[in-house]
């Protein structure tokens, strides 16, 4: 495709295939109008795909605004004046190399391997390009990296109750009777939730229940609307099983052969009234025994829970306690009912030659990505019984905007001993401090491979176009280093993306290259029995875990041993529960803070695009009105929040949408977009969150005045 010539007019252009390659769960089949060898048009949902069914959020629609960008990096920099100060020098990417590996062997030759830390996350989730990373990691004996900041919490509390990560196919909720979308703004976050479930209320008429902090774009699609307080998800699960057992609604057939302790559950609910839980989560009592009523006595209820819920210091209980309510109905074993979190665990494609697992050392330290700031700073703990990091290299994600405790993250990476090298797209808040700036393609630059968490394709994403002269592939840095540092030869190396494309879809029996162009994507989906659990879930004894133990089932990203504690174990419930872990409003501190996505930028991604920035506008805080009454604050004023970590300004905009006592901030955006250059990130906490880390980016307490 990517030699196609400039189009005649009136020629139609030329159609490539690809993947989605944003962090986002749909993972969505493309089609690309390719107008010339280095330039796209239009991007569309592939209708062919049965998840994707055509349908794609419009930040990915209007891409060829962010590919043909005018500020896009095209040329490696180094710095030339003082770190941040944004003054560089234009080099080849040789000399570039040649600089990043120097320094790497220096900081190596004085402080040991562990000194470097290669840095990465879901900039694009490419199985090349992302997780090649590893392969020189592994080889040079670099620090580990432990990942926390997304899944941690929501695949902990799934898998300890469910035994697996997989679940009921998504495509099915067009076959509910009712839809409950808990914990994600899929307006926003992952658009195709919204094609299957508004499918169901058409032709079936299923009711759409939607539970979140605030009225979000998803919930005003809703017929049913529950605005919980942050982090009290668990109260509002475990009074709807109150009234389930309660009222004859709970299938007790179904729990006996199914479940570990339902007898213990039952007792354990019985103070967990809705009254009980009103107090907590705000949600009054009557629409809790609604809600409960509903799912209930609605067999093809179909749960689709996701991440935000559990993004707070009790993040992985939210999670355990909403899958136990669909457990307690019974809706697994229905078409269209059931619980649907991921089905991450379903693809097992064999990465041990992309990410060079053979030379891997669990024993080497590992480092919480959460709390870089902590390790820059040279916090003990943090750096896990290791010497300082002076150097790193940082693909596919922005640090210095996304991190918790932004403030330490912006000291760390000023230090004059650290020499850090970025492969970016555009000169993010993170790339301005470094000391190498390294130009990156975009997905339809190079060839790669992508699985979808919340569908169950695999998709191929091949290169389409050309880039740019001057942006390389992450796949090229991660060689060529490896080349400069002596471990080019390893297990892994010198190979192509195609070949390690290759390498995976043929340990997996799924073809290679060549026959998945042809096809573009591979169906993984379990059968309807394994899919619903109905040969038993995930644990050896085939029973759904309503007494998790939370510190003894295997966890999809576990830390080792040597990480230490990961937050107060000793305090998750014995049952679902809600617990106290929370940052809770204090007299000081009398507003609960959530970081919700919006619906045109993902992460710190589309920020740079003018389609999204216009559709934004500008950083603004989400407050009840009755709230910005009792501080004097009117629509569009300046307010400032705080905590103990920072405080920054921005624009008020009042919005019932949110209780009393909460307030929003939607979206991730630069650094720059706020007054005095500091994000909003700079409130958030590092905390490692029970039982196996997590960042708890959406539970955080603020004080609000007007500026």
């Amino acid at each position: 495709m990517n030699d196609a010539s400039p189009l005649k007019s009136g020629q139609a252009p030329a159609i490539g295939y690809s993947a989605c390659p944003h962090d986002c769960p749909s993972t969505c089949a493309l089609e690309v109008e390719v107008l010339a060898h280095n330039r796209i048009g239009r991007v569309r949902g592939d209708a062919a795909n049965s998840y994707t069914a055509g349908v794609i959020c419009a930040k990915v629609a209007r891409y060829a605004d962010r590919i043909h960008h005018p500020d896009r990096l095209l040329k490696p920099l180094i710095r030339a004046g003082a770190k941040g100060e944004g003054k560089w020098k234009e080099a080849s990417f040789d000399a570039a190399l040649d600089l990043i590996a120097e320094k790497f062997l220096k900081a190596e030759a004085e402080f040991g391997s562990e000194t470097v830390w290669p840095a990465f996350y879901a900039g694009t989730m490419g199985l090349v390009q992302r997780d090649g990373i590893h392969r020189l990691r592994h080889a040079k004996r670099y620090s580990n990296q432990f990942d926390s900041y997304c899944t941690n919490l929501a695949w902990t509390g799934f898998s300890m109750g469910a035994g697996a990560l997989r679940g009921p196919d998504p495509r099915e909720m067009a076959k509910s009777d009712c839809v409950v979308i808990w914990g994600t703004n899929a307006v926003s976050t992952q658009v195709n939730v919204m094609t299957h479930a508004m499918r169901a209320r058409k032709e079936r008429g299923a009711k759409i229940v939607v539970i979140d902090v605030y009225e979000n774009q998803t919930m005003k699609q809703a017929d049913v609307k529950l605005v919980v307080k942050p982090g009290t998800d668990a109260a509002l699960a475990c009074a709807a099983m109150h009234v389930l057992f309660r009222d004859g609604l709970a299938d007790r057939e179904y729990l006996n052969k199914y479940s570990d302790d339902p007898a213990g559950l039952e007792s354990h609910l019985q103070s967990r009234t809705p009254e009980w839980a009103e107090a907590i989560c705000g949600v009054p009592a009557a629409e809790i025994e609604a809600f409960a009523k509903l799912v209930g006595t609605t067999k093809r209820s179909f749960f689709r829970l996701g991440y935000g819920f559990s993004r707070q210091r009790n993040g992985a209980i939210n999670m355990h306690a909403a899958l136990s309510l669909a457990v307690v109905t019974g809706a697994y074993q229905y078409e269209g009912g059931g619980a649907f979190h991921s089905n991450s665990g379903i693809f097992r494609l064999d990465k041990s030659l992309v990410e060079g697992r053979k030379q891997y050392d669990p024993g080497l330290r590992w480092l919480d990505q959460s709390q870089l700031g902590r390790v820059l700073t040279g916090e003990p703990e943090s750096l896990n019984g290791g010497p300082p990091v002076t150097a790193m290299l940082i693909q596919n994600t922005n640090p210095a905007n996304v991190v918790p405790e932004q403030r330490k993250a912006f000291r760390g990476l000023m230090r004059e001993d650290l020499f850090v090298a970025v492969h970016e797209q555009f000169m993010t808040d993170t790339a301005l401090l470094a000391d190498v700036v390294l130009p990156a393609t975009m997905f339809l630059e190079h060839d790669d491979i992508y699985r979808g968490g919340g569908n169950q394709h695999i998709i191929l994403g091949p290169k389409l176009v050309d880039p740019p002269e001057g942006p390389k592939s992450n796949h090229y840095v991660i060689e060529e280093l490896a080349k400069r540092l002596g471990v080019g030869d390893h297990e892994g190396f010198g190979l192509t993306e195609r070949q390690h494309i290759d390498y995976m879809l043929q340990k997996r029996g799924l073809g290679d290259f060549d026959s998945f162009k042809a096809d573009k994507w591979v169906d993984l989906q379990p059968d309807f029995e394994t899919s619903h659990f109905l040969g038993g879930f995930g644990h050896k004894d085939g029973k759904y875990r309503f007494r998790p133990d939370w510190t003894g089932t295997p966890a999809a990203n576990k830390p080792p041993k040597r990480m230490g504690p990961q937050g107060p174990v000793d305090r998750l419930p014995t049952f679902p529960d809600h617990v106290e872990l929370i940052e809770s409003a204090d007299a000081e501190h009398p507003f609960r803070l959530a970081t919700s996505p919006s619906r045109s930028f993902l992460n710190s991604t589309f920020s740079e695009t003018p389609g999204s920035k216009a559709k934004e506008i500008r950083p603004t805080l989400l407050i009840h009105p009755e709230d910005a009454a009792a501080l004097g604050l009117g629509d569009g004023d300046r307010v400032r929040l705080g905590n103990m970590r920072g405080d920054l300004s921005m624009h008020a905009k009042l919005d019932p949408g949110p209780r009393r006592g909460v307030v929003i901030h939607e979206g991730l955006w630069p650094n720059s977009a706020f007054e005095g250059g500091e994000g909003i990130n700079i409130l958030t906490g590092a905390d490692a969150c029970a039982p196996y880390g997590g960042a708890a980016f959406h539970d955080t307490k603020v004080w609000v005045r007007k500026a």
